[in-house]
């Protein structure tokens, strides 16, 4: 049985996975702290983690690609990008009139996960401004939190799924700023993904530039732009060496043994830059 560290049950870590892993037998672990998700795989506890990497709102989860650059050697096995959509929970019968509308002023705080909050920011601005904000460790731990504080006025941020764990309502759906809000998944561990196949494959790599010249980037990104190999991502992130001293995270739309991107790496690698591949894998799309 495959075995796959993530963040907690209930979470959109938790139904990503599901719909990655399909009727796949899986023995699902869950952890609080990512350092913990990652750690796990690292370790040889299980097989592999499942990381949110980037969304839609916020952009790239820093945190998670420094842990996969600077902490661990997990390569990537496979990415798929799954809706993020966030709803009120709570006591209906706290936080909604008899006219099922959502009473406003019966909410003293809402409790997410730091990411939820910011994705549903617009919202809370419109319908929630007097509300004290409570930043926790999870969308599901922040639903776990409201269930154990009945007539407290709290709410949380949090999935369909976090609601249905702990038994509690969706007060108010789809409270998230924009409906195209979706998160990227890595998987990441040692053993190939075989679960799933698809046609579209990526590489993920990182550059370190030789030395700081005028042009270095721009040698790089030639190397792919003559050959129009297509970059979906480039990202500068610091090496933690010494200030101003950075590397770049690339995402290729091309498997690694294709002979362009072969070419383009050796002529990187020609004029003194180095390259690390943290994966070369499939990638899935929700339906």
């Amino acid at each position: 049985m495959i075995s796959v560290a993530l963040l907690p049950q209930g979470s959109t870590s938790d139904e990503a996975a599901q719909y990655l892993f399909g009727e796949t037998e899986v023995d699902y672990r869950y952890y609080k702290p990512i350092a913990d998700v990652f750690l796990s795989t690292a370790g040889g506890k299980t097989d592999y983690s499942v990381i949110p990497i980037e969304n839609t709102i916020e952009g790239s989860v820093s945190l998670h690609v420094d842990w996969l650059v600077h902490e661990v050697e997990l390569p990537i096995q496979a990415e798929w990008v799954y809706p993020s959509l966030q709803n009120l929970i709570g006591h209906r019968s706290e936080l909604q009139g008899a006219d099922g509308s959502l009473v406003g002023e019966r909410i003293v705080k809402v409790l997410s996960h730091p990411v939820a909050l910011a994705q549903c920011s617009q919202f809370l601005r419109t319908f929630l401004p007097h509300v004290e904000l409570e930043q926790v460790s999870s969308t599901v731990e922040a639903v776990r939190l409201v269930k154990d504080n009945p007539g407290a006025g709290w709410a949380a941020i949090g999935t369909r799924s976090g609601a249905r764990l702990h038994e509690l309502d969706i007060v108010r759906e789809s409270v998230t700023d924009h409906s195209n809000n979706y998160t990227r998944f890595l998987l990441v561990g040692s053993k190939p993904f075989e679960a799933r196949s698809s046609d579209k494959r990526k590489t993920s790599i990182l550059v370190s530039l030789n030395e700081d010249y005028p042009g270095a980037l721009h040698q790089v990104l030639s190397a792919f732009s003559w050959r129009r190999i297509n970059l979906s991502k480039i990202e500068s992130r610091p090496t933690k060496k010494r200030l101003g001293n950075y590397y770049f995270y690339i995402d290729i739309e091309m498997p690694v043994e294709a002979v362009l991107l072969q070419s383009a790496f050796s002529e990187i690698e020609a004029i003194g830059h180095q390259i690390r591949i943290l994966g070369s894998y499939p990638s899935f799309s929700y339906r």
